[in-house]
């Protein structure tokens, strides 16, 4: 971790990832597109999502999911910084020409052969179906649906471990203490996410998030009634509810999941 001298109140506590360790190279451009921001208005001009504006201008990286290129060595040729996500991503060179980026593993370094395999494997970066990868090992950038893509555990620092499997599913606890049933098809890489020490940071200073895009976000009882549920009252008011609300009106701090899936052996803390 980085710290930094207590030289102005903002980066007194500050302490963030040091970057040093990753590749000293510009972004591969095929790999590269714009992406328009949503700053949380709809194409009326309304504000329809609140805590969004300005943030600094980026490209976004093509990120290879699939990883369906079986069988075929990839050399890792650089461990490069990603502005749309927590963990860092590799590029990688296949044997056959092509290049991809790819969440980049812990303890990754250039050089390093990674590849899709169709065999058992504990290579760390290697890609394989549950099935071909034992029981006990951690795991990430795991797909919920065959050939769909990795959808969970894709970010800094996170892990899954293979409890269990049988003919048709592995058991998985995941990283939020959620125990649930994924498709032995399903591919998943050996091993954690690149960026660990992510959790660690402290950034100090507001003007931190604004550069991300996050604007201010304002506690409902400091309104005005006419604002919100909360608002309203002369000093610190109770905000004269049976339970927190939204700014209109609905119960906060609800289940949000319609229906407990078949997949799910036990519900992940909180929920």
């Amino acid at each position: 971790m980085k710290r930094y001298k207590p030289r102005t109140p903002g980066i007194r506590a500050r302490h963030i990832v040091e970057y040093k360790d990753l590749t000293d190279i510009k972004p591969f451009k095929k790999l590269l597109k714009g992406r328009k921001r949503a700053v949380g208005i709809n194409s009326q001009g309304r504000k329809t999502v609140r805590h969004k504006g300005a943030g600094v201008k980026k490209k976004y990286r093509i990120i290879d999911f699939k990883r369906n290129d079986l069988d075929i060595d990839a050399v890792v040729q650089s461990i490069e910084y990603d502005p749309y996500r927590t963990a860092f991503i590799a590029l990688i060179a296949y044997k056959n020409g092509k290049k991809a980026y790819i969440i980049a593993p812990h303890k990754t370094k250039v050089g390093d052969i990674i590849k899709t395999t169709s065999k058992t494997t504990v290579n760390i970066g290697y890609c394989s179906q549950l099935k071909n990868i034992p029981v006990g090992t951690t795991v990430h950038h795991i797909e919920l649906v065959p050939g769909k893509g990795a959808q969970i555990c894709r970010s800094a620092g996170t892990s899954v471990l293979i409890m269990a499997k049988s003919t048709e599913f592995a058991t998985l606890k995941m990283p939020s203490g959620e125990v649930r049933l994924v498709s032995v098809d399903c591919k998943a890489v050996v091993g954690e996410t690149s960026n660990i020490y992510k959790k660690n940071e402290v950034i100090g200073k507001a003007g931190v998030n604004r550069l991300k895009g996050k604007r201010p976000t304002v506690r409902g009882s400091v309104m005005n009634a006419c604002d919100h549920p909360h608002g309203g009252g002369e000093g610190r008011a109770p905000i004269g509810k049976s339970g927190p609300r939204t700014p209109w009106g609905k119960k906060a701090n609800v289940k949000t999941r319609r229906k407990k899936s078949k997949y799910i052996i036990r519900s992940r803390k909180g929920r």
